[in-house]
């Protein structure tokens, strides 16, 4: 079963592991707005990433990159990519809900889209780089 799944590109990889991670945090998110109210969706968005950051890195580390680095590196870049993929998400957040007038779960799915393919990218070119042979 490894063999075939490690036999996909690591695009496809990505899109199925990245799509369970999404979930979870958009369920975090959306559980975050419903309890505590839509007005507190960027702290939602806070809490989520951070709560999902564990579960993410476990999953994009092992069965997406492959991990062979020394794990706390790559989690330190990991942590990197997730700052700059949290800004990208909260700001397209903010314009998606004040200037486009989206609710808040709509402009959320958009927004942790468009952050999920900037990720992807960072964490293939940064945070588990293959060193060259």
């Amino acid at each position: 079963m490894k063999n075939i799944w490690f036999n996909l590109d690591d695009k496809i990889r990505y899109l199925i592991v990245g799509s369970f991670n999404a979930g979870v945090c958009y369920l975090i998110y959306s559980l975050i707005c419903l309890i505590m109210g839509d007005n507190v969706y960027q702290i939602a968005l806070a809490l989520a990433w951070f709560l999902s950051s564990a579960i993410s890195f476990t999953m994009q580390r092992n069965f997406v990159f492959e991990g062979k680095g020394v794990w706390y590196k790559e989690y330190l870049k990991c942590c990197i990519t997730w700052f700059f993929s949290y800004l990208i998400n909260a700001g397209l957040l903010e314009f998606t809900v004040k200037i486009c007038g989206l609710n808040v779960y709509l402009a959320q799915l958009i927004s942790n889209f468009t952050a999920a393919v900037f990720t992807y990218i960072v964490f293939k070119k940064f945070a588990f780089r293959k060193p060259k042979a």
